[in-house]
């Protein structure tokens, strides 16, 4: 067998294992119809665009398809964008040529989101992009030698990619101004669905893929390592001292916290971050002068709601402090007379959760078992929680009454919920609150259940990756969290708690020692004879927020969102702001496809010279 012979034949198994992997990761119908959608555009720009010579459009969108929607999908939209848009513009020998490089370009997109972690930037991208068209022209200048005859030669193939080297530059040149112009737009509406029709691939390493597939993805891996840049700290790096570190740069004068840096401080917010710091084995009396502790009791007549006196024990029983006299309130008991004749308050399973959590930690537990079989009896058929009893499951309030459980000697009672956070946890490893993407404080509350019960969320797997390495990749150089790979909303809010998780601490956390030499204005009459803290719920304050407040407690947290309606995604503001700075790419775009297509026009007209 000739050695063209072989080459013609490993490329046809390359494009049947393509074709494979595509059909054994079993699409839903959603990325069916939206495959088929990406390669019918491809197919219309790549004919759209044929009068100027090799500005391929088809490769920029097969990188794009990838980076978003994964590998088999990428492979598939440049594999189905060869073979379809030939049929206008000729089919040949070239043909399952172009199928290979404009899938494996849909491959290296799918390695570029790996290892970027989809942070690549628009620079980034159109680098990318531009190194991907300089591949294609490559591997078809490679082609030709296979397919045309003639000297088999190193010297014969540098000739033809020598002649074809305007083609190959133009090509990367287009791709590059379509990628500064609309590539972060359309990865933007890819993410979007995708998030929205959550589905998941099955890890390649399960459906191995030999021969030139599998050492096209790891050639392609290796390529985009080396252009891609994370901008994103490691959070093993960081971790839990960094976040803490933000968090006392971004401390208000008046000791408090709001809901991002720079906001006006609010209890609720306070709260959190108190009980964040606790997680991480710092006394909030000792973070900064006032302290949290002292912000609270200059606003304790704030303190109204359940799930505000429910937080606030457990953030005074963390930091030693005496909840019965706070303030002039006895917070324990005004939380103790909200507790129904069947344990439950008002009948909701946050609340319910937080509210034992919080007696125990203010060495209260009576009543607790009552509360707890209730909270046990509230479990879905599915093995989950929701708001109430008989509500759609989510990982919050599951999260918050595996806590509960725990904490009112329930401990079988809270395991029976690992099924279902097993069945729900997202590839990344993430949570979600009922649908669209993961996010971290989700993940946060599925962790602390998951610690509570008994489990390390270390080992908590889904595709190989945990709860923490979630919450890890979503930790930016400056410390914080971001709320999700899509939105850096309500940072200071959702920082606090992956705190308690990244340090795998479920409520009630055991009082933290206070140290000495702080000052210790912000004390209360002596300490907290309970063992333990805990965290609830709460309200954003009557003065200045950034989202209205909901208007009933549906969960021990205060929600971002309105109970019923998750949504996760960033402010039209901050979209309008990405739109506003695209325009002067959108003008450098138009500006390099005119030059290439005066270019273009002067190659076409020297080639009819005689």
């Amino acid at each position: 067998m000739s050695w063209q012979a072989a080459a013609v034949i490993l490329l046809a198994l390359a494009l049947a294992l393509g074709a494979v992997w595509y059909e054994r990761s079993r699409p839903p119908s959603q990325v069916v119809a939206l495959v088929g959608t990406l390669a019918a555009l491809a197919v219309a720009g790549r004919v759209a665009f044929s009068p100027i010579p090799n500005v391929l459009p088809s490769t920029d969108l097969a990188i794009i398809s990838g980076y978003a929607l994964g590998g088999p999908p990428g492979f598939a939209v440049g594999a189905f964008t060869g073979l379809v848009s030939n049929f206008w513009l000729g089919q040949g020998p070239w043909t399952p040529w172009q199928m290979a490089a404009w899938g494996l370009c849909g491959v290296a997109g799918a390695g570029l989101a790996a290892a970027s972690a989809r942070r690549i930037g628009r620079i980034g991208l159109a680098v990318v992009c531009a190194a991907c068209g300089l591949a294609f022209g490559a591997l078809m200048d490679f082609s030709l030698v296979v397919t045309y005859g003639g000297e088999q030669s190193l010297d014969r193939y540098l000739a033809l990619s020598a002649r074809g080297l305007p083609f190959n530059i133009a090509h990367a040149a287009g791709n590059a101004a379509l990628a500064l112009a609309a590539g972060p737009a359309i990865i933007r509406m890819l993410s979007r669905y995708r998030e929205r029709f959550e589905f998941a691939w099955r890890p390649a390493r399960r459906h191995a893929v030999p021969g030139a597939v599998g050492l096209g993805c790891l050639l392609a891996a290796v390529a985009i390592g080396s252009l891609a840049s994370s901008e994103r700290a490691n959070g093993a790096e960081g971790g839990s001292t960094a976040a803490v570190s933000w968090l006392r740069q971004i401390q208000n004068p008046d000791g408090g916290f709001g809901i991002s840096p720079g906001e006006e401080s609010d209890p609720a917010l306070t709260g959190w971050v108190a009980l964040g710091l606790e997680s991480a084995g710092t006394n909030p009396l000792d973070f900064g002068s006032p302290s949290p502790i002292a912000y609270l009791r200059e606003h304790a007549s704030e303190i109204r709601t359940t799930g505000d006196i429910e937080r606030t024990i457990l953030v005074l029983a963390g930091a030693g402090v005496d909840s019965r006299d706070f303030g002039g309130s006895d917070l324990v008991a005004r939380l103790r007379a909200r507790r129904g004749g069947n344990g439950s308050l008002a009948g909701q399973v946050n609340l319910t959760a937080f509210a034992i959590m919080a007696l125990k930690a203010a060495a209260e537990p009576r009543g607790n078992a009552r509360s707890g079989a209730w909270l046990a009896r509230a479990r879905n058929s599915d093995g989950g929680w929701g708001l109430a009893p008989g509500a759609a499951s989510d990982a919050d309030s599951a999260g918050a009454a595996m806590q509960g459980l725990a904490a009112a000697g329930r401990a079988g009672a809270a395991r029976r919920g690992l099924r279902y956070l097993r069945r729900t946890q997202r590839p990344n490893g993430g949570f979600r609150l009922y649908s669209g993407s993961p996010n971290a404080q989700s993940t946060a509350w599925a962790t602390q259940g998951l610690v509570a019960a008994g489990a390390d969320p270390a080992r908590f797997r889904a595709y190989g990756r945990s709860p923490l390495d979630y919450l890890a990749r979503l930790q930016e150089p400056d410390g914080h969290y971001r709320y999700s790979g899509a939105s850096d909303q309500t940072p200071v809010w959702v920082t606090a708690q992956a705190l308690a998780a990244v340090n795998r601490q479920p409520f009630p956390i055991a009082p933290i020692p206070h140290a000495p030499s702080a000052s210790s204005t912000a004390r209360t009459t002596g300490s907290a004879p309970g063992n333990g803290s805990a965290s609830a719920g709460g309200q954003m304050s009557h003065r200045k927020r950034t989202k209205p407040r909901p208007k009933a407690e549906a969960t021990g947290r205060w929600a971002k969102e309105p109970a019923t309606t998750p949504v996760d995604v960033a402010s039209s503001s901050e979209q309008d702001s990405e739109d506003a700075d695209e325009l002067p790419y959108v003008v450098g775009a138009i500006a390099l496809a005119l030059l290439a297509a005066i270019w273009g026009g002067w190659l076409i007209y020297r080639r009819r010279l005689p």
